[in-house]
């Protein structure tokens, strides 16, 4: 299959308005130190810690081009490596003597290498974002590619040996959830001694101003109103989900459609806000909750806005 007719493969290249600040960029470094030494690296974060969008970047500094996987609890080991996926039909029609026609044909189910295959055949970087929703045994055939550096194939996969050594350009970078999220598998331990895992909490106050600045367009005081409120609500404790940074981006381009600024005299912005981290924060139904999350934003947007 020619490289120029892989579907599966995106170019490697810089995410727009990606913001790098010298925390952010202290990650990548090391990333990029470890998968210069040979091994993969695994980003472990909760949800809203930017652990895809940290792959997507360490991948466009690699410069090579970039397999996309998300993890599935459907996922089996033929969605990574490959399958017979319909058939092949070929038909001879021999009419050398003109009075005698003569046909043959034959059908043979038709193989279709899936991601990981092409990845480790090409030397592409693979992004298996969120392996830890795929059951594990779906990604045992990861182990001989990481460790050994060969990929155990089917004898039914046509044109040579039942494996494929793996080229030394070939990286794999991986995310996912802590453990106890649910739909996540917890990982196989051999798996996990493979790679090396760089775990991600909420950014800085620095980075997330940033980000919300470059994201939303809002000005820096503006967004530093938000990364407050953000962070006095993360810091009460009495949340049942720590509100991240996607929860201000959210209201920062609301406001940005609503007309409304980031100030506690805006019933605009105090309604969105309101509503944008309740929802975030909290159960779905779960209304005795939300009413004293209410209360502590409401309190925390008269103080810092």
């Amino acid at each position: 299959m020619p490289v120029e007719e892989l579907t599966t493969v995106l170019e490697p290249r810089p995410l727009p308005n990606f913001v790098e600040t010298e925390q952010v960029k202290s990650i990548t470094e090391r990333s990029l130190a470890y998968v210069s030494a040979g091994f993969p690296i695994h980003f472990r974060g909760v949800s809203g810690t930017g652990k895809t969008t940290l792959a997507m970047h360490v991948a466009s500094k690699i410069g090579r081009p970039v397999v996309l996987i998300h993890g599935d609890e459907e996922f089996s080991t033929s969605d990574l490596i490959g399958g017979e996926y319909g058939y092949r039909v070929r038909k001879v029609i021999d009419n050398f003597i003109h009075s005698v026609l003569k046909t043959e044909e034959d059908m043979q189910r038709r193989w279709v290498d899936n991601r990981l295959t092409v990845a480790c055949k090409y030397g592409f970087t693979l992004i298996y974002d969120e392996f830890t929703r795929s059951r594990p045994e779906a990604n045992n055939t990861l182990l001989s590619v990481l460790q050994e550096k060969m990929l155990d194939l089917p004898a039914a996969r046509e044109g040579g040996e039942g494996y494929l050594r793996v080229d030394p350009n070939f990286t794999a970078i991986f995310t996912s959830n802590p453990e106890e999220y649910a739909g996540v598998y917890r990982s196989q331990d051999a798996l996990r001694d493979r790679m090396i895992t760089i775990d991600l909490d909420h950014y800085d106050k620095e980075t997330e101003i940033a980000i919300i600045e470059v994201k939303t367009g809002l000005s820096t005081v503006d967004a530093e109103k938000l990364v407050n409120v953000v962070r006095g609500l993360r810091e009460s404790g009495k949340c049942e989900y720590a509100p991240t940074i996607r929860g201000p981006i959210m209201i920062g381009k609301t406001l940005k459609v609503r007309g409304g600024i980031a100030s506690k005299d805006n019933p605009i912005f105090r309604e969105t806000a309101l509503e944008i981290l309740t929802s975030e924060t909290s159960r779905v139904g779960s209304r005795t909750h939300q009413a004293k999350v209410r209360e502590i934003i409401s309190g925390l947007i008269d103080q810092f806005c």
